[in-house]
């Protein structure tokens, strides 16, 4: 007897909402989020994204009720464990064969996420007390941003930086969501950040919505405000805020904790804008990659905070960037988390970073007394500078030329930015190295005009 057909339409998890096609999980997010700020800010991507509850959930489940066998999870296994190779398994045998072999949650391993949690409250005191998202593990900061940039961000909406800012951003943000990027000038006449600038960059945008990036230490300039500065900040998003302004508010700490002189901004602003106000949604992007000196595991962490967002939103918010994680890498590396995670009970663990963040004070002291040593008629004209890995000259010249006259007749590699400025990334030069290079820039510096 052959079976009978199905004349009316086929009944699926899916549902039209606004003109978009809704899985009813996403819908069920979008009803926990809805009338908060992460709902008048979210893509038309964001808004239809959630966490399936596929093979990885299904997986979950069965790890802790499946108790004969265990059939769920795609990996190979030998009496209970992870099967390897010896010939990498011989590599690392301090760390156990389930710290390196075994996938890690597509949010990243929990007690990692709850220790960094810990970590950014005790470097950022003004954060303690205020409930942020349980940070997510991405596969490095530029992975966390392009998330965030898929999340929140539609073709044509604004957002803004300063205009010296790492090249990056503008693949991300404009070449892959295509948004429109505002800049504006960095430095006020004073030397200081232009915050008034800043302010009408935010204000000037088209609608209700805006997001922005602030970098702190800043790459390219290795610039970061004063603390009197970072109030300003704080006051004028606050001013904006209450007058109507949705904004979306990134932080990228890439560098933070690099700061070498006592007047600058010690804190992410993060902590301050984490309880400011309903209208602004706070995120921060940072990892280990510069603050703990780990460039090539591509462990970075997403967290979100706003005022009086609820526990439940800030689940579902952090639900739906999981699914979007799960969308792009699936999940980031096991042991390079293991590592991480395992580096944190050390002894020696703070006084190693201390001695890094040494070294390269040392090395930004040295650039500043050599860039103040510089003649008056020099062409080079340093940008304010004093955190992080890097300084940047504005050059009365072209830069690309000079960049290639320093490589081709030097053997002195640089980055020549807009076409007027050079980045010089004084943290990969020995001490003892860095005279020599900043004579031979000065003096190509000149011959290339």
């Amino acid at each position: 007897m052959g079976a009978t057909k199905c004349r009316g339409p086929k009944i699926v998890a899916i549902k039209i909402i606004w003109g978009i096609r809704m899985n009813s999980l996403a819908g069920e997010l979008n009803s926990i989020i809805e009338g908060s700020i992460v709902d008048d800010l979210l893509s038309d991507f964001g808004r239809r994204f959630f966490f399936p509850k596929g093979i990885v959930a299904q997986s979950a489940e069965a790890k802790k009720k499946a108790t004969r066998f265990n059939a769920t999870v795609g990996m190979a296994t030998s009496k209970g464990k992870p099967m390897f190779l010896n010939s990498v398994r011989d590599q690392v045998a301090e760390l156990s064969v389930s710290d390196v072999f075994p996938y890690a949650p597509t949010p990243g391993v929990l007690e990692l996420r709850n220790i960094w949690r810990e970590e950014m409250e005790a470097k950022n005191p003004s954060l303690k007390g205020k409930e942020t998202s349980v940070p997510l593990v991405t596969s490095g900061l530029t992975h966390g941003l392009s998330v965030l940039g898929d999340m929140f961000l539609n073709n044509g909406d604004t957002i803004v930086f300063p205009n010296m800012f790492w090249g990056n951003y503008r693949l991300i943000f404009e070449g892959r969501n295509q948004a429109d990027i505002v800049t504006f000038p960095f430095f006020s006449k004073d030397g200081g950040m232009n915050i008034s600038a800043f302010e009408k960059a935010l204000a000037d945008a088209p609608g209700d919505k805006v997001a922005f990036v602030l970098n702190f230490p800043n790459n390219p300039t290795g610039y970061t405000p004063s603390a009197d500065d970072g109030d300003k900040i704080i006051e004028m998003l606050l001013k904006l805020a209450t007058g109507g302004k949705k904004i979306l508010a990134i932080m990228d700490d890439a560098y933070f904790g690099l700061f070498y002189e006592k007047e600058s901004l010690k804190e992410s602003l993060f902590g301050r804008m984490a309880d400011l106000h309903e209208n602004i949604l706070a995120v921060k992007v940072d990892g280990v990659t510069k603050e703990n000196f780990a460039w090539g595991f591509r462990i970075g962490f997403l967290t979100y905070a706003s005022k009086n967002l609820s526990t439940e939103a800030l689940g579902a918010i952090t639900t739906k960037t999981s699914g979007a994680i799960r969308a792009s890498i699936s999940n980031s590396n096991k042991m390079a988390q293991s590592l991480v995670l395992k580096s944190f009970a050390s002894d020696t663990y703070q006084k190693e970073k201390d001695a890094g963040f040494d070294i390269l004070k040392e090395r930004y002291l040295m650039v500043r007394n050599l860039v103040e040593s510089f003649d008056l008629d020099s062409p080079l004209k340093a940008l304010p500078f004093n955190s992080g890995y890097f300084m940047t000259f504005l050059y009365k010249g072209d830069s690309e030329k000079l960049r290639v006259h320093l490589l081709e007749e030097y053997g002195i590699g640089t980055i020549s930015i807009q076409g007027k400025y050079l980045r010089i990334a004084y943290s990969s030069v020995e001490l003892e190295n860095l005279e020599e290079l900043y004579t031979l820039i000065d003096k190509a510096a000149k011959e290339a005009l």
